[in-house]
């Protein structure tokens, strides 16, 4: 798309992007009103060279979280759907864990199902269904060394199964047993006679084989948000949800920070911790620029992969010594830097600090390297 003739004015002083998206979205009545306004905000929102843009950082996002509550917020009527919210959940973002403590996702679904239609029915595909959920009781017949399993019929005919369908997958999921079915009764029976306590651990084995749905999400709430229907489940299997003909994989996500990362990429990644923290925030009533949150998340990603704000995370990766050191586990850092003769620059901040010597503060802040000239007699040379 090619610039308006009324934008020429400020190439260069306003980023392309933005001209084009004044372009695009203002009327060209009022173009040049609009590109004189977005000049002064353009202008206003620079850091100057030299700002300290990470400690600015670091305060505006620390000052509005000592005001956070320790809360969870739980979806009613639905065991095990609780979302981690306030402080806890920032801090599980920003120290990069690998797993988060309530994985959730929004599932975005295509038409026709996105007004409703089958929508109990497509969530409860997606639920991972284990044995014990669809069994009414559990015995142990010591005599005969097997386990009984009285299923449940409604629960079965729910989730889309029949006993015969659970007879194979029983057959193939467990070893060294032999399978058989009596109307809603199934016997597991050991082919090798065993004692008591490993037909126990049979048992208690049996209740966690895998029938159907997708292996992580443990329940699934179909809701309705504004004129359409989406399922919010407790647990995360993006990949595998993805690939699913009736999802909509432009919308649908999860909170999990590294498996956006692992499916979509890094750039997906930090957006992905940008938007999650700073839905924390507004969820508390607090306000913070989100460029400061974005200066976060850059600095988390910035090596291809999301590392935490941790001494194994991004702190390890600092050049200086006595900056590693100075955050936690001092004694193991000086010791390896001294025992392969590491050089510190001091080109940061807190190094500079520990030696009581000026700080050269600043994101940009650049370094001139003049050649002077040598005057003799009052003329140069």
């Amino acid at each position: 798309m090619a610039l308006p003739q009324e934008l020429k004015d400020y190439e260069g002083r306003i980023p392309e992007l933005l001209l084009l998206e004044l372009a695009e979205k203002c009327p060209a009545s009022k173009l040049k009103k609009a590109a004189v306004k977005l000049l002064e905000e353009y202008e206003s929102a620079r850091i100057e060279p030299g700002e300290a843009v990470g400690i600015i950082g670091a305060e505006s996002i620390g000052e509005p979280a000592t005001q956070m509550t320790l809360n969870t917020f739980h979806f009613a009527g639905v065991a095990e759907m609780n979302v981690t919210m306030g402080l806890p959940r920032i801090i599980e973002i920003l120290d990069g864990r690998k797993e988060a403590s309530t994985p959730q996702m929004e599932i975005f679904l295509k038409s026709p199902y996105s007004k409703g239609k089958d929508i109990r029915e497509l969530a409860l595909q997606l639920k991972e269904t284990m044995l014990g959920e669809l069994v009414r009781e559990f015995s142990m017949n010591i005599v005969d060394t097997k386990i009984e399993l009285v299923l449940n019929t409604n629960a079965v005919r729910d989730v889309g199964l029949t006993s015969g369908q659970i007879v194979k997958i029983l057959e193939k999921s467990v070893k060294n047993v032999k399978v058989s079915s009596e109307g809603s009764s199934i016997s597991v029976a050991p082919k090798n006679k065993e004692g008591l306590h490993d037909l126990y651990k049979l048992k208690e084995s049996l209740k966690v084989v895998y029938l159907r749905g997708i292996k992580g999400i443990r329940q699934v709430l179909p809701v309705k948000r504004k004129d359409e229907f989406i399922i919010i489940t407790a647990g995360s299997n993006l990949r595998k949800v993805l690939d699913l003909e009736f999802v909509d994989a432009e919308r649908s996500c999860t909170n999990d920070i590294h498996e956006i990362a692992d499916v979509l990429g890094i750039e997906a990644g930090r957006q992905a911790i940008i938007d999650e923290v700073y839905k924390v925030i507004e969820a508390q009533g607090l306000e913070v620029d989100i460029r400061h949150i974005m200066l976060v998340a850059d600095t988390m990603t910035v090596g291809g992969a999301v590392k935490g704000v941790t001494r194994y995370g991004v702190v390890s990766e600092k050049a200086s010594v006595l900056a590693r050191a100075s955050f936690e586990t001092p004694i193991k850092h000086i010791i390896n830097a001294a025992l392969v003769a590491e050089i510190d620059p001091l080109t940061s901040v807190v190094e500079n600090v520990m030696l009581n010597q000026p700080v050269p503060v600043g994101t940009g802040l650049t370094s001139l390297v003049v050649k002077k000239e040598s005057v003799k007699n009052g003329k140069e040379t």
